[in-house]
């Protein structure tokens, strides 16, 4: 009990620290080391208290309290591109975007009541984080400077289970808090293509709190032999914040109905504005089979849809009347729903011992026609290896993930809208993932 104890402070004390650490990336499915281990296939095993983002029901067939706390850290080459694109005109140039280094930590605890087929489970998380920097002189700084879209999602789970089918459900709520800021340079609209004129930097900070729900199902007909199928929601954050712009040149001061007569040519004028938008988080359903061939052996394969055609345009609305002429000034993104494919599986060295290994194929969900340098995503090919050490108390679970983005080549350059270029964005990146878990 006493070994009990002192684990349990240590995983408080690092949950104090990691939560002021985000997740960066638009999706982190990496939300245990065990599951990221295995390729992320893990939404029929769902063996420990991770199972609440993978398969909720999972946590039917825990023992006791487990609670866990882990973390992916992702390090994130800068991309790169070749090219052109408004601002560079016809002349190729190449840029690199800002490298950084992110900690997406997640929280897990479960309860199964003794004698009773019933289990709880509450999980705080990152899931759908998003950040992306470019220098301020940047070709793409009338797209972007800067963003950052950091969500933190709390989710309470109960589940049940039927014995006599070894089969268990399981539903709950999801509350997730975002807070999204972001940087770019304001340029009017040309009146004819080539002739971008600057008016002044933007920048904004909002904040949303919204519900969502998920649900899970776990059946186990034979020993060796599972079913997984999970579901999350979607999630409309309604977005409320406060927005700035600096006008920098005349043009700019004349955008926000200011005259220049008395300005000094190296002054700036600075005006506020509250702001508000709308983005629709995806809604997920995964499904998966573990196999078991014998007592040392268990692979999976798993297949998830993503919702990503909820995201449709991002469009702000701003409420001063010096803002006018940035209202009705839609982003279209067009994304589309697509399938992610995973296979892993782990292998007992010893009792105590698990060696692990995955592989997951994730197809790209942004169009070419409407793809840019706030997320020039690419279809994904992730391989993983890890370890896992563990009794009948603790275990510890560590991973590696290397992610290799297919190159993009877009040719969408919008020399009126000032988006989009003509070139190839390149990427990969890595991560690390650990976790400890404390079972009473």
């Amino acid at each position: 009990m006493k070994n009990k104890l002192v684990a349990t402070c240590m995983l408080a004390t690092l949950a104090g620290t990691a939560s002021f650490a985000l997740a960066a990336g638009l999706k982190v499915n990496e939300q245990g080391a065990k599951a990221m281990a295995m390729g992320n296939a893990f939404t029929a095993q769902a063996d420990d208290p991770s199972a609440l983002f993978y398969n909720p029901a999972g946590i039917s067939f825990l023992k006791g309290t487990q609670v866990s706390l882990g973390s992916t850290t992702i390090y994130v080459p800068s991309t790169e591109f070749r090219g052109t694109t408004p601002l560079s005109g016809t002349t190729p140039v190449f840029e690199k975007a800002k490298e950084d280094i992110f900690i997406a930590p997640a929280f897990y605890v479960t309860h199964s009541f003794e004698g009773q087929p019933v289990s709880i489970g509450l999980a705080v998380n990152a899931i759908y984080p998003l950040a992306k920097s470019w220098d301020d002189s940047s070709v793409f700084r009338a797209e972007v400077m800067n963003i950052e879209v950091k969500p933190i999602n709390f989710q309470s789970t109960v589940a049940y289970r039927f014995d006599n089918w070894n089969l268990s459900v399981a539903a709950g709520l999801d509350v997730t808090y975002a807070i999204v800021t972001m940087q770019k340079a304001a340029y009017a609209t040309p009146t004819t293509p080539g002739t971008a004129y600057e008016l002044g930097n933007m920048g904004l900070d909002a904040t949303a709190t919204d519900l969502g729900w998920n649900a899970g199902l776990k059946w186990k007909p034979l020993p060796n032999l599972s079913f997984g199928v999970a579901y999350r929601s979607e999630i409309e954050l309604k977005l409320e914040g406060d927005a700035n712009f600096l006008a920098t040149t005349p043009l700019g001061y004349t955008a926000i109905g200011m005259t220049t007569g008395a300005t000094s040519p190296y002054s700036r004028t600075r005006v506020s504005s509250t702001v508000s938008s709308t983005v629709t988080l995806p809604d997920s359903l995964a499904m998966g089979v573990a196999w078991q061939p014998n007592d040392k052996l268990t692979v999976e394969f798993d297949a998830e849809r993503t919702g990503w055609s909820s995201l449709e345009k991002l469009d702000f609305k701003f409420d001063s009347p010096q803002f006018a002429s940035f209202n009705n000034k839609p982003k279209p993104l067009k994304w589309e729903d697509v399938w992610c494919y995973k296979v892993g599986g782990q292998y007992a060295l010893t009792k105590n011992i698990d060696l692990r290994a995955g592989y997951m194929y994730d197809k790209n969900p942004i169009p070419a026609d409407t793809l840019g340098p706030v997320l020039p995503d690419a279809t994904r090919h992730s391989f993983t290896i890890g370890q896992g050490f563990h009794n009948d108390v603790f275990a510890l679970d560590l991973a590696y993930m290397y992610t290799h983005f297919l190159d993009r080549t877009v040719n969408n350059q919008d020399m009126v809208e000032l988006r989009g270029a003509n070139g190839t964005y390149k990427s990969d990146a890595h991560l690390f993932g650990g976790s400890v878990t404390v079972k009473f």
